[in-house]
């Protein structure tokens, strides 16, 4: 089973005190890469979260936004007797002003007191956190899946594509030595009419391997067929074998290009055309597969 690297999940939860939202964004990278933002208070469970999404998320870029909203009614109140100490301080240093920015006042050190311990709110928050986190990832999954199977389907074909232009490779092969044979031993009798002697059957036999050796490409035929049977395998096989998938993409190319070097012939160099089309079509969707 396939899944992409490229994806989104959404995950929610509320009540009366808290209200939660988790946003995850991945996209195709060579590596496993995550970000993750939380706001300031409750930075300090960025490695969990990481942690939590790793255990999904084996590779590409993933970007967790999580946006929490806590009703603190009744734990926040103003120090009076530290802004009167502040307005005092003002009041010394400037006895003329009689204005002052309420909300410059409230940020000053000290002022606002918090009732609520921060380390026991968010150890008590944790378990939403993880849950609707948790939500966000089985949609995340849900969609990777889908647009995975969709890739299968679209690879399975390309293989069919690619085993076919193959196998019309295969057949063209053993007639390059016989055209090859046809026309050297056509342009040998025309040299032998003009200068009036005799080619030793041994040397024409000698001429025509040396060249089947050079064209041969047998070898290569079987190892682009191995590299296809294999690569059909690593489709279907769980979990997500990306990497797997681009090594053997890459090998497949790499004797397809051989075949066109060594075939030296025009009907074969047209499918190799082909062949590298289709290899090239399924090396960029191998690049998005996890």
């Amino acid at each position: 089973m396939l899944l992409s690297m490229t994806g989104h999940g959404h995950g929610l939860f509320s009540n009366d005190g808290l209200s939660l939202s988790v946003e995850i964004r991945t996209v195709n990278s060579r590596y496993a890469k995550v970000n993750v933002r939380c706001g300031e208070v409750y930075q300090s469970l960025e490695p969990q979260i990481e942690e939590l999404v790793r255990k999904t998320v084996r590779r590409g870029t993933v970007q967790v936004n999580v946006r929490i909203e806590r009703n603190l009614s009744g734990s926040i109140h103003v120090n009076d007797d530290v802004l009167k100490q502040y307005l005092d301080a003002i009041r010394r240093v400037n006895p003329d002003r009689t204005d002052y920015a309420i909300e410059n006042m409230l940020s000053l050190p000290g002022v606002i007191e918090e009732s609520v311990d921060r380390l026991q709110m968010i150890e008590a928050d944790w378990p939403h956190i993880q849950t609707t986190i948790g939500q966000a990832l089985e949609s995340l999954t849900v969609m990777r899946t889908a647009e995975g199977q969709s890739m299968e389907i679209d690879l399975l074909q390309n293989c069919d594509a690619l085993q076919s232009a193959l196998q019309e490779v295969e057949l063209l092969a053993p007639l390059v030595i016989e055209n090859y044979q046809n026309r050297l031993l056509e342009k040998l009798n025309l040299l032998v009419a003009d200068v009036t002697s005799e080619m030793k059957s041994s040397d024409i036999l000698k001429e025509i391997g040396i060249f089947a050796d050079k064209c041969d490409i047998s070898e290569e035929v079987v190892r682009l067929k191995t590299h296809i049977v294999l690569f059909r395998e690593t489709v279907g096989h769980t979990p997500s074998q990306g990497r797997k998938l681009d090594f053997l993409t890459q090998e497949m190319f790499r004797e397809t290009n051989t075949i066109g070097s060594k075939a030296n012939d025009a009907r074969i160099a047209q499918h190799v055309v082909e062949m590298k089309t289709v290899i090239e079509r399924i090396r960029e969707m191998v690049q998005n597969i996890e």
